[in-house]
């Protein structure tokens, strides 16, 4: 059994405090931008324009994800504060809200640019595990985001939330959507040659959705929410339709590689 009473703040610049949360969001923006101009990006053009495309993908992110939150989380709320939604210092960011922000940003740039968008969000696809590492890790720390109660050895008690011993699920999170899911897209990238821009992130979106579902079980819902329908959480429901999201992705674009 372990104790979780980590300090969320890292450090404090002048009278500003600087949070984990925050500094995974930035090193998984940095580390991804220059891993995928290192190793992921074959096309000139594509590279040329990545570091362009970097803000429009920064922004999705933000703006998603937020948006993501307010709507599939807590409407309720910020319908009767509305301005509260601006206030994303105070936390609530969505993944699933963050990946349709990314594919709004993506098809938005690639469009202005005549390209298809699919070869960015490949790219990204394949770095993103690396920022959801960061960013469980971060949930972890701020004792957010946790599991069920459990009697395993390997439980852990969040002393800022209660004195139960529970699934330390941010860290299952971090493990196989973070590093398991980076070497699966990894090793596909390297064994598919010839790839049809779409397939990379239909593997994505397959994978991560089916890590994302099961683990959920480990995970408690969202106090303000709880269990919906069929006693899934919301991430489970989200989760489900971008599977199916991914499956169609994966079938049509194999397809589409046979069929060229």
């Amino acid at each position: 059994m372990f104790i979780n009473n980590f300090d969320p703040v890292a450090f404090n610049f002048f009278s500003f405090e600087i949070r984990w949360y925050s500094l995974s969001y930035i090193f998984g923006i940095l580390i991804g931008w220059v891993l995928a101009k290192k190793f992921f990006i074959n096309n000139q053009e594509i590279n040329k324009r990545f570091d362009d495309y970097i803000t429009y993908l920064i922004f999705g992110i933000i703006i998603g994800g937020r948006l993501g939150y307010v709507l599939f989380y807590n409407l309720d709320y910020y319908l009767d504060n509305p301005i509260d939604t601006l206030k994303i210092w105070e936390g609530g960011m969505s993944f699933h809200g963050g990946v349709i922000g990314i594919i709004i940003s993506s098809i938005w740039f690639a469009n202005k640019n005549k390209q298809n968008f699919f070869s960015y969000l490949d790219i990204v696809s394949l770095v993103a595990p690396i920022g959801i590492f960061l960013g469980r890790i971060s949930n972890y720390i701020n004792s957010e985001l946790f599991g069920t109660e459990t009697s395993l050895p390997w439980g852990v008690k969040f002393v800022k939330i209660d004195d139960l011993y529970r699934h330390p699920s941010q860290l299952y999170e971090a493990f196989f959507e973070g590093f398991v899911l980076f070497l699966i897209l990894t090793y596909f990238h390297k064994k598919l040659i010839n790839k049809t821009p779409g397939l990379i992130s239909g593997l994505f979106l397959f994978f991560y959705s089916i890590f994302r579902f099961i683990i959920e079980f480990f995970r408690a819902p969202d106090e303000q929410l709880g269990y919906l329908l069929l006693n899934f959480t919301m991430g489970q429901i989200i989760s489900f339709v971008f599977l199916l999201l991914g499956t169609y992705l994966i079938i049509r674009k194999y397809e589409n590689k046979k069929e060229s």
